[in-house]
């Protein structure tokens, strides 16, 4: 590219056209100023020749009786400088030739000589980086292989700077070039300066005296250019974006009482240096009104006027307000619907009073007839079937129109995620006037996914995943899914299938098939310690089905077989769990076990979407019954909740809520053990409680060490990084969160960046406490007395080191029999090979002791609940879904594990 800009260094195209050649005839220069105009001589007129000869001279591509076609001359025909003038200019609005003249002209042997528009090699773009080149070549005329002409050079120089300010960059340059090439081709270059985006740095009104400039600004579309406004699109400047913030301007008064409010001028100056644009409105409040009468005359008999009056938002005195008018009008419309009108026509008829500056309103509904469904069009769905579709559609061809019915099929059908958001169910006009046609057009999209990601999570650690799924397979809305996942915290494998219509019937039938490793672990300082494993294979059966538009219930039946084991590190070397290293807690846990449970939901949804609401209910109610055959037995009971309110302007706000309650049908398991085990339990905090730390909220145990001062005093370790925190879950807990998503500019948007703030509060409780795995006696002095830290807490004493089963052990001293010197024992005297076996000799063992001073303290029973608040976002990165959390717990209870900030990459969220 280096090269070929020396080639064509300096060579401007729109340098002006040069014509050679013999002028045809000469002019008289003009008198000197301040000079008397000498008398002109009596002019002869000009002889008038004949063309003898005619021939062109330097066409190449062209024949020359095409050249000569788009002139007047002939051989034989009489000529005057008039006529080779227009000859020439012919020549020239033809376009095909860079240059012309005639010579010849005093024999009459005329030669017509050209030198043809090269062609067009190629088009090239240079210095373009925020539009892409095919999307300024689609919008320019020239391109290789046709003729070369100054004037589309220029057309296409105006073309391009118009892409740039359709962007806001109204400092944008195009120089155009040529570099010419042998066979008379040539390269167009199009050097482009895009210059900065033209942001909008005030918008001034002027006559507002009832609302602020402020007050004004927040109700139009374009923003002024502030710092923090660096992701919004609004600030740029846009022409048809000034019009519409005209008719901003409007709706704000006229939705506030002024109904003769005007826009006198709008204008946007370009400031000079073309960076920014200033923004003045000059407007005329007028007065403001109030609501006269508010009628409605309903020419539909099956209408009450009157009580059609009385359910509009507006009343007698109120204060003039065209919004709702608008809305009323729908309100009538949709009303209507649901009566089967479809084609109604509601038209308010305003009376306007100036003195008394009211404004009455009658709204008139023609008269229609009952509308009945002729027929649904379904097109644009080439991968997915028909019957996927209709099946969603509330209504039936033959049946009465239903407003209602049709909003819920739209909805129903966005919620399938097969084709693009926002579809419109059409309404048009049938054979007949009493007939409706339903057009459902729609634009499909991707339903298969294939995630190969690598990610980092607070949670786990490093992440492996790989996941492919149809969710419209083969074009039935069959899902059809497989996973795998990797991580230091996780491992498993999932198949999955399920037919949401079973033989075409309303039965939906699932099955999954699955094994999972989950190793359950604390920190110690910045060391990791895997406590507990549990790996669980099964499969569940699925079944569900419709009780009514809003209302399902689905069954399940589940056979699960799960090992629990513990690190090797918390065994003793004769295979039992020590308790005082593991915890009595957790050595209980251990086992392998079936778990045979049938379980049922009871479901209401009427979420205008199940991928993104923004309206709607949504309630569950969940049982499972574990105890059909297998090892465990028990109740859980769940329930859940949330609903979703859009605000407007993008702003959605929802409320959930979930809470839940597993109860034992089994006997006592012992003293301190929860006849739950510890693998079936509920567990709170991280990723669903932010605020807290993955299990960071209930029932847990912390074995609290005591650090040794060097005059011999105690005193517990107070860095929660130097205590072991063990989790034990709990048998009931609450959870709500009230949240806010923010809407962002389109820019943002598109990134698919969603913030929102929220409020949570939850808690988990109910579980035995269980016994204590260490104990150290208070130390004594020699006379038998206790004793005390300074601090007045007692001194701690060493705890005999017992094994797994609480027998104390003893370290055979140097003997005789050399063979067992050193030794560990469960014999006070003597020894034995086997722990709590006979005990053969007469020697006296040591005692062992345990040195590792430290204190096991349960928390978490407790229902009060923590509350936490923050801000998070959600983001579409390039490395999979990314969400983000700063959230501070304002409430806590003694024992909890706050957490400031979490994120998740390359994981469902």
């Amino acid at each position: 590219m280096t090269g070929m800009k020396t080639v064509r260094a300096g060579a401007i195209l729109l340098a002006g056209t040069m014509l050679s050649g013999v002028p045809v005839w000469a002019q008289t220069a003009p008198a000197a100023p301040g000079t008397a105009a000498a008398p002109a001589p009596a002019v002869a007129p000009a002889p008038v020749r004949t063309i003898k000869t005619l021939r062109v001279e330097g066409a190449q591509r062209i024949e020359p009786e095409t050249v000569l076609s788009y002139t007047k001359l002939r051989v034989g025909i009489p000529y005057t400088p008039e006529t080779l003038d227009q000859a020439l200019k012919d020549l020239q609005a033809s376009e095909l030739f860079a240059d012309f003249s005639i010579s010849g002209v005093e024999s009459g042997d005329i030669v017509l000589r050209v030198r043809e528009n090269p062609i067009i090699n190629r088009v090239i773009l240079e210095g373009n980086k925020r539009l892409k080149e095919d999307k300024i070549k689609k919008e320019i005329k020239l391109s290789p292989r046709q003729i070369f002409t100054r004037t589309a050079v220029r057309q296409d120089v105006a073309r391009i700077v118009e892409l740039y300010r359709r962007q806001g960059r109204f400092g944008a340059v195009v120089e155009p070039k040529m570099v010419n090439l042998d066979q008379n081709r040539v390269d167009v270059v199009f050097e482009i300066s895009e210059g900065p985006k033209s942001k909008v740095r005030q918008i001034n009104i002027i006559g507002n005296e009832k609302f602020s400039d402020d007050e004004l600004r927040g109700a139009m579309y374009t923003k002024q250019s502030r710092w923090f406004r660096f992701l919004s699109s609004a600030t740029s400047y846009d022409q048809d974006r000034l019009a519409a913030d005209q008719q901003k301007l409007r709706a704000f008064y006229l939705s506030n009482g002024y109904a003769d409010f005007r826009v006198t001028s709008a204008v946007a100056e370009l400031t000079p240096d073309k960076k920014d644009f200033i923004i003045t409105y000059v407007v005329e409040e007028g007065p403001r009104y109030k609501f006269g009468d508010v009628k409605v005359d309903s020419q539909i008999r099956d209408f009450d006027n009157d009580k059609l009056a009385q359910s509009l938002p507006m009343k007698k005195g109120d204060w003039y307000n065209a919004k709702l008018i608008e809305d009323s009008i729908d309100s009538l419309s949709q009303t209507a619907g649901l009566f089967g009108y479809a084609f109604t026509d509601v038209e308010p008829n305003f009376q306007r009073d100036k003195e008394a500056l009211t404004m009455s309103i009658t709204f008139n509904i023609a008269e229609a007839k009952r509308t009945y469904v002729e027929r649904i069009d379904i097109n644009g769905n080439t991968q997915t079937q028909d019957k996927v579709v209709r099946r969603e559609i509330r209504v039936a061809e033959g049946d009465a129109f239903n407003s209602f019915q049709v909003r819920r099929s739209q909805d129903r059908i966005n919620s399938l995620g097969y084709f693009q958001e926002k579809l419109e169910i059409k309404q048009n006009p049938g054979s007949t006037p009493d007939r409706i046609v339903l057009e459902t057009n729609v634009e499909e999209q991707s339903t298969g996914s294939l995630q190969l990601s690598a990610g980092y999570s607070s949670l786990e650690r490093f992440i492996i995943q790989a996941n492919i799924t149809q969710r419209n397979f083969r074009g039935k809305g069959q899902e059809l899914r497989a996973g795998v996942n990797y991580s230091a915290y996780s491992k498993s494998i999932e198949l999955g299938f399920t037919e949401p219509y079973v033989f075409d019937k309303n039965i939906a039938l699932g099955v999954d098939v699955f094994r999972r490793d989950f190793n359950s672990f604390n920190y110690l300082g910045t060391t990791r310690q895997t406590t507990y494993s549990q790996v669980s294979t099964g499969f569940q059966v699925r079944a569900g089905v419709p009780l009514t538009e809003y209302w399902s219930l689905s069954g399940r039946y589940g056979l699960t077989y799960d090992e629990v084991g513990l690190d090797s590190s918390f065994f003793n070397a004769d295979g039992t769990c020590n308790y005082q290293t593991a915890g009595r807690y957790l050595c209980d846990s251990i086992g392998n076990r079936w778990t045979s449970s049938v379980g049922y939901s009871l479901i209401y949804d009427s979420l205008n979407s199940r991928l993104r609401p923004t309206a709607g209910h949504r309630f569950s109610f969940s049982q499972d019954f574990a105890g059909l055959g297998g090892d465990v037995k028990y109740i859980r009971t769940r329930a859940e909740g949330a609903k979703f309110m859009g605000l407007g302007k993008g702003f959605v706000f929802s409320l959930l809520g979930e809470g839940g309650y597993i109860h034992s049908l089994e006997g006592s398991r012992g003293p301190g053990i929860d006849p739950v085990r510890i693998v079936d339990r509920f567990y709170l905090g991280e990723p669903q409680f932010r605020g807290f730390d993955i299990r960071g909220v209930g029932p847990r145990v912390l074995r609290v060490p005591y650090v040794v001062a060097a005059d011999g005093s105690q005193s517990k370790q107070t860095d929660r990084d130097q205590i072991v925190d063990d989790s034990l879950g709990g048998r009931a807990y609450y959870l709500a969160r009230a949240e806010l998503e923010l809407p962002l500019g389109s820019g943002a948007r598109e990134m698919g960046l969603r913030p929102s703030i929220y409020v949570q509060a939850g808690s988990l409780w109910g579980v035995t406490r269980p016994l204590p795995s260490l104990n150290f006696p208070q130390a004594r002095d020699a006379n038998g007395n206790p004793l005390f830290n300074k601090d007045g807490s007692p001194t701690l004493a060493p705890a005999p080191l017992v094994d797994g089963q609480g027998r104390q052990i003893y370290q055979v001293p140097s003997t005789a029999d050399a063979s067992i010197a050193n030794l560990q024992t469960t014999c006070a005297t003597g020894y034995s090979s086997t722990a709590g076996g006979a005990c053969s000799g007469t020697t006296t063992n040591i005692a062992l002791q345990n040195t590792s001073y430290a204190v096991e303290e349960f928390y978490g029973g407790t229902w009060k609940p923590r509350v936490s608040i923050g801000i998070g976002v959600n983001w579409n990165s390039p490395f999979g879904p990314l969400r983000i959390d700063l959230a501070k717990a304002l409430i806590t209870q003694p024992g909890d594990d706050p957490k400031l900030i979490t994120f998740n990459v390359g994981t469902q969220f």
